[in-house]
């Protein structure tokens, strides 16, 4: 499938098989985020998988999105970051976990799973319920897996112009 494709048929998915991922094709989706650009390479993404049952429903806990938990992976997508601002003025760390969770998403469309951007969530909640020291921040979560409908969405988008 090429990358277009990928782009169409990537959508946000709310409700999840219960079926695990396989290792390789999980390793492969967190490669594509290992990959993604960062701004002068800082690369200060850090990603926490969360497979763990009880964990994912204290991640959810500290979401209002309940259905996270459903997903059997939550990557805690987080950044440890030196407080770098681009010469714009906005922290690099944000926009990069963000482009890095982009690649993630797609990679994960490749590999027939869903993803849900979750920006909806108590950072505090959640970094106490994952463990994350001080000095890393919680920027979303993603929960990922196979999607209970596959079917492609009409995306509704405002025209180019």
């Amino acid at each position: 499938m090429d990358i277009y494709d990928l782009i169409r048929l990537r959508k946000s998915v709310r409700s999840y098989l219960s079926k695990e991922i396989e290792e390789d094709k999980l390793a492969r989706v967190l490669e594509a985020g290992r990959l993604a650009p960062s701004a002068g390479n800082r690369q200060e993404w850090r990603f926490v998988i969360v497979k763990d049952e009880n964990t994912r429903r204290k991640v959810a806990d500290a979401s209002n999105h309940a259905f996270i938990a459903e997903a059997p992976v939550i990557i805690a997508c987080c950044a440890e970051t030196d407080g770098h601002l681009m010469p714009c003025g906005l922290p690099s760390f944000s926009i990069d976990v963000a482009i890095a969770i982009d690649h993630i998403t797609l990679a994960a469309a490749a590999e027939g799973l869903g993803t849900c951007w979750i920006g909806g969530f108590n950072a505090e909640k959640a970094k106490a319920a994952l463990n994350i020291p001080d000095g890393v921040e919680v920027v979303e979560l993603l929960p990922i897996g196979y999607p209970v409908d596959p079917s492609e969405v009409d995306k509704k988008r405002k025209t180019i112009d």
